[in-house]
This record gives structure tokens, C-alpha cells and sequence, in this order.
């Protein structure tokens, strides 16, 4: 019985969050919300909660927004999600990989970071071929190519668990046929 009490407690909890989240018209307070709710998305005993406050669609909605910490949170909050299988399918149902997809060209490494994990989690064998779309592929390409070893490591761990040799090997070739001499004047004999 203390369970269901303090389960009851939770929900009044991250439903208090919610819905300030919705009323205040206070950015930084929007932001300080939304980073609580990323937090709580880590905790498996809030993920049923989330789903029913509709926290999914949420996080997605902040993957438009103009302001960069917005979209960092709401990224983190998909991500600790994602993990997870009944979030995983409230975030595809709405439309979950071409925003988070979207988000890979973010100036943010963390919102990054986050959207690939987050596409790794949300790899089923009916996503998959949306997921190793040769354009995505590319871009994990470019990214194993950076400066930044976090970056580095995680699109090679994306392209080594994700994708077929095969995959890699077209995506590498049409990249190498599109990056060379584009641009270079020929020399003259």
C-alpha cells in the first residue's frame, strides 16, 4: 500500500511539472521544468507517468523551438526515453525520427550526442531502413571524422551497431563521388 501512496505522489508530482511547464510564460522557468522532466525520464519507476502525461510528444515539441537549451532538454528527455520500449513507441507513432533526425545539425554537441543515442534506440527492424537512410549515414560518416572524440566515438559505434557493411560501403562511395574535385578548377595543360 505505501507503494501505490507514494507511486500517487509521483504522478502528482511530474503532473505539477507538466503543467507549469504549460503555463509559465517565463523561459527560464520553462527551461528549469524541462530539464527536471529530462531528469525524471532517467528513472524507469516515472517512464509509465511520462507516457501518460504525454511527455513524449513534449520533449518532440521542443525539437522545433528556436532556443537552444529548449531543444538540448527536450533532446536529453528523448533520449533517457528512448531506451525504453513503450516510450520508444509513443515517440516513433509521433513522428519522433525525422525531428530528432532533424536535430543532427544542431550547434550544440550535446543535443547531438543525444539525437544519435537516441536514433540507436529507436532502431527496430521496421525503422531500421529510415534509420540508415544513406543521408543519415553520411552524416555519421562526417561525424566519425571529428574533432571531438565523444562525437567520434559514438557515430563509429552508431555505424558499426546500426548499419550493414554493405550500407557503409554505398554511403562511403557516394560520398566519395560527391566530394571530389567539386569546386577545384582543372589545371591547364
Amino acid at each position: 500500500q505505501v507503494g501505490s501512496s507514494e507511486s500517487s505522489d509521483r504522478f502528482e508530482y511530474l503532473q505539477t511539472l507538466v503543467t507549469e511547464f504549460q503555463d509559465t510564460d517565463s523561459d527560464e522557468a520553462k527551461e528549469q521544468v524541462l530539464a527536471n522532466l529530462a531528469n525524471f525520464a532517467y528513472d524507469p519507476k516515472n517512464l509509465e507517468f511520462l507516457r501518460q502525461l504525454q511527455v513524449p510528444d513534449l520533449f518532440l515539441d521542443m525539437l522545433t523551438e528556436e532556443q537552444e537549451n529548449l531543444v538540448e532538454f527536450g533532446m536529453g528527455g528523448l533520449c533517457n526515453l528512448s531506451a525504453d520500449p513503450d516510450c520508444r513507441d509513443a515517440i516513433l507513432q509521433s513522428g519522433g525520427i525525422e525531428l530528432i533526425t532533424s536535430r543532427l545539425s544542431s550547434p550544440r554537441e550535446e543535443t547531438v550526442l543525444s539525437a544519435i543515442t537516441t536514433l540507436m534506440n529507436l532502431v527496430t527492424p521496421a525503422t531500421r531502413p529510415r534509420i540508415t537512410d544513406p543521408s543519415i549515414l553520411h552524416c555519421m560518416l562526417r561525424f566519425s571524422l571529428s574533432e571531438s572524440p565523444r562525437l567520434r566515438n559514438l557515430s563509429a559505434v552508431f555505424l558499426q551497431d546500426v548499419c550493414s557493411e554493405e550500407q557503409l560501403d554505398r554511403a562511403r562511395s557516394q560520398m566519395a563521388g560527391r566530394h571530389s574535385a567539386v569546386g577545384i578548377p582543372l589545371p591547364r595543360d
